[in-house]
Order: C-alpha cells, then sequence, then structure tokens
C-alpha cells in the first residue's frame, strides 16, 4: 500500500553517513512536520570525453572509486562530457579538487548533492511524496513523522506556518537578562530573577543556565516552523550559542532535538544559523529582499514608518542604559518591553506579508525560505533543469569575473521649468526584449552556428527555434499580470523581482550562464529602442526632455488639463506600441512583446543641471504630478529623497517647489529660513542621520563625518564606562559644529551656521531659482553680509 502525501520544504541538508550520501528534507505537511531520509544518492560532476583517460588515471591513483557515464550531455561549446558518479560528497569534492589541479575541466562539481536531487525533478517547494506503506516510517516521534527512501515529485503546496518571533534582552557584556516570545496563543518571556507580580506571562528562572533550558523546552512544546526576529541571526542566536557554550549547554533548538549551529562568512562576516527542521528568518534581510527601503531598518524606525508606533521605552537613544536599569529595579517592566519588541517584529511581518512573499519567492525558484538575495541560485534553479533536459551542462563561472557589460539607456537631459510632462515608460524592458528577441543561454549557443539566426550586440546571435528563457519569462509574466488582477501584492513583487533579476545574473561575472553577449544584446538593445521611440514621439510633435532605462520624459506641445494630456498619454503609448510590433514583424519577422504605458502627468516638471555647470542632470528631477485632480510633489535623487540631507534642506525643499510651482514668489520663504536658522530657531531640523556600512575599525583610509562623531561618541561613552554602541555599525545622530561633527547625544561645540547655509540651503534654492529669474545670493545678499 502506497502512503502519498504533501508537503512544503523547510530545511535541506546532504551529507556522508556511514561512507555513503544522506540527504535529509524537512517538510510542513497538513498532518504536522515530517522528515524525509533519502539514501543511495550519488554525487556527480562533468568532464570533457577527451580528457576521460587521464581523469580515470588520476582517480584510480588517489584510491577514489567512480563510475563513469556518457549520457550524451555536451557543453554551449558543443564539447561532448561525461559524468562521473561518486559514493560519497568527500570522494566528489576530493576527485575535484584532483583533477582541476592537473589541468582537467570540471563542470557543475559545485552543486549540492540535494539542490540536484530537487531541480532535477523541477521540485521548488511544494513537493509530493510516496513510500510503499506506512511501515516504512523508520522512525516516529510525538513532534514530527519519518519516512526513508520516498520518492519525491513536484507539487502545488501552500503550507500555513507556525511563526515564533523571538528577541533577547541582555547587558552590553552579553549577560542574558531574559527572551521574549511571541506566537499564535504565545506572549511569554523567560525571565531571570525572582517571581514578581505582572501582569504578563513571566517564567522565572534561576540563571542564565536554566534560561537557556528552559528556551529549548519551549520550542519543543511550541514546535514552530518559522523564528523570525530582528538581526535575530546576528545578534540574538550568536548570543545565545556564546553563553550556551559557556555553560556546556547543547542548544538543541532544531525540530528532532539536532543542536543549533551557526557559521559566519569568511567574506562578507555574514551570519547564518542551521536548526534543521525550523527556518530564521532575520526581518532586516527579509525586508531588502522584498526590496524595501528605509534611511534606517532600525527596529524603532522601522516599525514608525510601517506601523506608526515604535519601541515601549521613553529614550530609544539610551536603551541599553534603560535595559539594565530596569533588569535590576524593574523586571515586569523590561519583560513588557521584551515582548513588546517580539510583538513589533511579529506585527512587521504581518503588515508587510513578508512570510508570503518568501513562501512565493521559493514556490517560483526553489530557494530557501531565509536566503538572502539568491538572484543568481533562483536563475540556476529555474534554468538548470531544461538545459539538462535539453542535452546541455552549464558552463563554470567567468575567470576574473568576467567583463563588465553596458548598463541602461540615460538621454542627456534638457534642463528646465516645464508645463505638461509626461512619463511613458515600457513595462518591464528588459524580459520584454529577452521574450522578443529570444535572448537565451542556450540559444546563443545553438544561434551562433544557425543562419537564420536573431542577431544581437557584440557577435551574439539567437536561435529563433532552441530557447528557455523567453517562455519562462512569458509564464512568470502572465502569471504577475494575474497576480496583480488578484492584487495579490506578494505574489506579484516576488514575480517582478524575479524577471527584473534574470538580466543582471546574466550579466554578473557570479552567475555561470555569465555571457557579456548576452548582457549586451538586452541593454543595447534598449539603447536602440529607447532613442527609436523619442523619434517616432518626436514625429507626433512633441519633445522628449529626458529618457532613462526604459522610461522617457515628453514634453506636450500646446496647453493642457489633466484629461487632455492624459488622453494624449495613452494615444502615444498605444501608438509607439503598435509602431513596435509593425517594425519588428517587417524586419525580424519578431512578434514584438513591448508595451508603453503611460505612467502620470506632470502639470510642473523641473529638470535641473548639474551643480555648477549647463548641462542638464541625469536621474535627478521633480514634479508636481496630477491624478484625479490631485496633487503630490515627486521628487527624484533630489534632496528629499537622500539620506545625506537634513530636515531643513528637505523641508526648505517642499515648501520652495511648491511656492514654484504655483507660480508664487519664494523670496520670503528663503529669508524667512534663513533667518531662522542663523538665529538658531531650526536647529533640531540641522540633524544628519546616516547609517555605519561596516565596523568603526574597518574605516581606515577614509574618516566620514558619520565615522568621526561616532568615534567621539563610544570615546565619551568609554569614559562613563558605558556600552560602546557604534564599533559594530549603527546609526549616527550628529550636527556640524565649528570643531567638526559631534554626536548629538555628546554635543560640546557651536553648531557651524555657515556650513549648513553653504551645503543645505543654498544648493536647494539654486537648483530652482535660475529658472525662474532669481538667485540666492541676490535675495539673502543683505542678510548674509550681516552674518
Amino acid at each position: 500500500m502506497k502512503h502519498i502525501e504533501q508537503g512544503f520544504i523547510l530545511t535541506r541538508h546532504s551529507r556522508d553517513r556511514q561512507g555513503r550520501c544522506e540527504i535529509v528534507y524537512w517538510l510542513i505537511t497538513e498532518q504536522g512536520p515530517v522528515r524525509l531520509v533519502l539514501n543511495g544518492e550519488r554525487p556527480l560532476f562533468m568532464v570533457p570525453h577527451a580528457q576521460y583517460l587521464k581523469a580515470q588515471t588520476l582517480l584510480s591513483q588517489a584510491n577514489i572509486a567512480a563510475q563513469w557515464s556518457m549520457p550524451g550531455l555536451q557543453t554551449l561549446e558543443h564539447q561532448s562530457v561525461g559524468v562521473w558518479y561518486f559514493t560519497s560528497i568527500a570522494a566528489h569534492k576530493m576527485a575535484a579538487d584532483i583533477l582541476r589541479r592537473e589541468g582537467i575541466s570540471v563542470f557543475e562539481d559545485d552543486i549540492r548533492l540535494h539542490e540536484r536531487f530537487l531541480f532535477s525533478r523541477f521540485i521548488r517547494a511544494g513537493v509530493t511524496f510516496m513510500v510503499e506503506g506506512v511501515g516504512s516510517s523508520s522512525m516516529q516521534s510525538p513532534r514530527f513523522r519519518q519516512f526513508t527512501q520516498a520518492r519525491l515529485k513536484a507539487a502545488d503546496y501552500s503550507p500555513k506556518f507556525k511563526v515564533l518571533s523571538l528577541d533577547i534582552e541582555c547587558s552590553g557584556q552579553g549577560e542574558l537578562y531574559s527572551i521574549g516570545l511571541y506566537g499564535d496563543g504565545l506572549a511569554r518571556v523567560l525571565m531571570i530573577g525572582k517571581p514578581e507580580p505582572a501582569d504578563i506571562d513571566i517564567q522565572w528562572q534561576a540563571n542564565e543556565s536554566a534560561l537557556l533550558k528552559a528556551l529549548i523546552d519551549v520550542f519543543n512544546d511550541y514546535d514552530p516552523d518559522i523564528i523570525i526576529g530582528w538581526n535575530v541571526v546576528g545578534f540574538d542566536f550568536r548570543l545565545l550559542l556564546k553563553r550556551a557554550a559557556l555553560y556546556g549547554i547543547k542548544l538543541r533548538l532544531g525540530r528532532a532535538g539536532e543542536t543549533a549551529y551557526l557559521r559566519e562568512s569568511a567574506y562578507t562576516g555574514q551570519a547564518f544559523i542551521t536548526l534543521p527542521g525550523r527556518v530564521v528568518i532575520d526581518g532586516i534581510a527579509a525586508l531588502k529582499t522584498a526590496c524595501y527601503q528605509f534611511d534606517s531598518f532600525s527596529l524603532e524606525s522601522v516599525a514608525q514608518q510601517l506601523l506608526g508606533r515604535g519601541k515601549q521605552t521613553e529614550d530609544v537613544a539610551n536603551r541599553l542604559a534603560a535595559i539594565t536599569r530596569d533588569f535590576y529595579q524593574n523586571k515586569p517592566k523590561l519583560a513588557t518591553y521584551n515582548l513588546a519588541d517580539c510583538r513589533l517584529v511579529w506585527d512587521i511581518f504581518t503588515h508587510t506579508r513578508l512570510l508570503d512573499f518568501l513562501r512565493l519567492r521559493s514556490q517560483l525558484t526553489g530557494l530557501e525560505l531565509e536566503r538572502i538575495g539568491g538572484s543568481v541560485a533562483a536563475f540556476t534553479q529555474v534554468y538548470l533543469p531544461h538545459l539538462h533536459r535539453a542535452g546541455f551542462v552549464a558552463p563554470n563561472l567567468p575567470a576574473n569575473g568576467g567583463l563588465a557589460s553596458p548598463g541602461g539607456y540615460v538621454m542627456d537631459s534638457r534642463p528646465g521649468l516645464y508645463r505638461h510632462v509626461l512619463v511613458l515608460d515600457f513595462k518591464s524592458l528588459y524580459p520584454a526584449i529577452i521574450r522578443t528577441f529570444n535572448i537565451d543561454p542556450l540559444g546563443l549557443a545553438v544561434g551562433l552556428k544557425e543562419e537564420d539566426a536573431i542577431a544581437g550586440f557584440r557577435g551574439a546571435r539567437f536561435s529563433r527555434h532552441q530557447h528557455f528563457l523567453p517562455a519562462i519569462i512569458a509564464h512568470l509574466w502572465q502569471a504577475r499580470d494575474q497576480a496583480k488582477h488578484e492584487q495579490d501584492a506578494p505574489r506579484s513583487q516576488a514575480i517582478k523581482i524575479l524577471m527584473n533579476s534574470f538580466y543582471g545574473v546574466l550579466g554578473s561575472g557570479g552567475c555561470r550562464f555569465y555571457d557579456t553577449r548576452l548582457a549586451s544584446s538586452i541593454t543595447l538593445r534598449g539603447h536602440d529602442i529607447m532613442q527609436q521611440t523619442a523619434r517616432w514621439i518626436a514625429d507626433q510633435h512633441h519633445e522628449v526632455i529626458y529618457g532613462d532605462t526604459d522610461s522617457v520624459f515628453v514634453l506636450l506641445s500646446g496647453e493642457h488639463n489633466e484629461h487632455s494630456a492624459s488622453t494624449e498619454g495613452r494615444r502615444l503609448a498605444q501608438l509607439v506600441t503598435q509602431q513596435w510590433k509593425f517594425h519588428l514583424r517587417q524586419t525580424l519577422q519578431l512578434d514584438s512583446q513591448l508595451e508603453l504605458q503611460f505612467e502620470c502627468y506632470y502639470a510642473r516638471f523641473l529638470m535641473p543641471t548639474i551643480r555648477g555647470q549647463e548641462q542638464g542632470s541625469k536621474k535627478r528631477y521633480a514634479g508636481l504630478s496630477l491624478t484625479k485632480g490631485e496633487q503630490q510633489l515627486v521628487f527624484k535623487g533630489l534632496e528629499t529623497v537622500r539620506s545625506d540631507w537634513t530636515p531643513l534642506a528637505k523641508q526648505f525643499q517642499t515648501q520652495l517647489y511648491r511656492l514654484v510651482f504655483d507660480d508664487l514668489d519664494p523670496s520670503a520663504l528663503i529669508r524667512d529660513t534663513l533667518a531662522q536658522t542663523l538665529a538658531g530657531e531650526r536647529d533640531a531640523d540641522l540633524v544628519y542621520r546616516k547609517r555605519l556600512r561596516r565596523p568603526l575599525a574597518q574605516y581606515t583610509k577614509s574618516q566620514p563625518p558619520q565615522v568621526r562623531a561616532a568615534r567621539l561618541a563610544d570615546e565619551h561613552n568609554a569614559r562613563l564606562g558605558l556600552a560602546l554602541r557604534y564599533q559594530q555599525q549603527g546609526t549616527v545622530d550628529y550636527v556640524i559644529t565649528v570643531n567638526g561633527p559631534e554626536p548629538v547625544e555628546y554635543m560640546q561645540s557651536i553648531i557651524d551656521y555657515q556650513h549648513y547655509v553653504d551645503r543645505q540651503i543654498k544648493p536647494v534654492a539654486d537648483a530652482i531659482l535660475p529658472f525662474i529669474g532669481l538667485s540666492f545670493d541676490a535675495i539673502c545678499g543683505q542678510q548674509l553680509g550681516l552674518f
């Protein structure tokens, strides 16, 4: 009797066990967690057939047992290859190293056994597993079921995850105070101390050792699929493992009681945590993967922006001191604060639907839920099984990281202050180019030999008959349109990120399918498309004043209102779309997938110059958009959207541009802003807020202002015996004084107001005033002289 069930892969792992390979997949199913153990799979790599005899000799000399097979595979350069199979992962790695040292080409040896097993069966995240009879379950546990030698195939299965939000509180020296835990039906704090009355569920523990053991008990009882937190891997789990090691405790948080394991990248310092059967997802990394952008990714900042509330503390800047004080004087208050942080993280994940996004990304690509970035891995896992079925193997990474490919098209702008500007943009331009011109790694390899191939750039030719990427893109495109129709934002975002990443990986030296001919045939084709589009719009008696990658900015001729401008925008978009269909059918016998869309209408629009020059700037503009009668100021690349500008500059720019766009005289605003600044009335708006992108000690060659301010702050903290806040990154609030940058919390010198006039107020004014015949110096000359 067969047992058939569906599940979602949470974790995957392969290892050698008693000299043979073992693959372990942990799944979540409708009936609970399942551990699948597969034995007998063999790691492999490919070697050119012409080098078989030399490879055989080398493996024999090294006493490495291997089996050779010739399944009819070839490289993208049409070189015949065979496959070496091994009985263990250790033998596989040793063999690849030996053959490479002797100059033998080895292909696909870096693909892990558990990954190859999945993508060779087109399995992404959902899976159907079949076992011969329930009796094949080799381990019974009250918390999970285990099956051995199951057969797997792809399935469309979406689980409901059991989630736990975790946050720790500790001293500046890393001594644990408490652990907050929040989930469905769970809101608890494990706290060191003697029992005290409290309004929340506190489990009191005698010491750190008891605290860690209590955490293991909670994991066993609550049994989460996913643990979420804020910097939860790099801080919380790193510290938990460090304290557990100090007390000789094995932190058995894995699903079958396996010990948690943390490793760090030797190149980036990034930390990774392994909990077999469970997934740990950091909120910061997940938001970045989903393309969220914030000036600061601190929990306080993100919570305020997304939820409109933040941490439960009176002094966020000095919360470490407050935490230590509360631990000794008011433990229930600290517990409440600890649990509130867990709830903040939970609510951020709920608000953004991050887990839905990550689940859908896994279902589309096969990437692990917690994988950060991963665009190269996603492309490989989606594309490689198709390539194998066609009889080809993947190439190795390019030597020396490959050559740089051209970027997107950026047109020289025509600076000015305008009325009636349209923005038209191509819907997913690069994916549309891939679909239209059959841009594809296999298509390139085959097309170079075909007479009727489609010409690309830098010598590329693409097959009209054999390719995979255009169809993959078309499928994703259709799925995204459906997601947008159903207002499924996480699915739409996951597909958008995946589609747009395909160009980038083809132009990345970190991708095994890198070829400058592929990336160039996308970007340089984009250049041609944008330039021809501008010519067709000019034929309609309008002027394109700027173009950027996939967007054109059109200055309409004549007078318009929102209705007439929008109507003309939709007409132009449809006209250009049809022109491309006709042009490509007539010249290249191709079906165009290019679609120009009307995006927005600006009643007023500013294209500034490069500072100190007459030449128009790029990727910088501002406009007053008009949509259904509602006005909105939009800034791109200017002060209001850049983190290196103060609140003073951002507020001043918004007020100034609003007046100019409304044809009002801004002179009074400028004089008042200058007077208030010089009188010290705007000091609160003079604070710079900058993030340290690496540990403070790594800033050796350059000393930017935020670094100097951070060093001053930590020197002061050290003198006071306080924790050093900025040694491992962080966000610094500082002002420029007559003695240079100083941290806000320890500012001792007088503010350098002239700096703010010269670097914050004047540049904002000078970007727009010349277009209305005014200048900052003329308006403020007398005030500046008095100062």
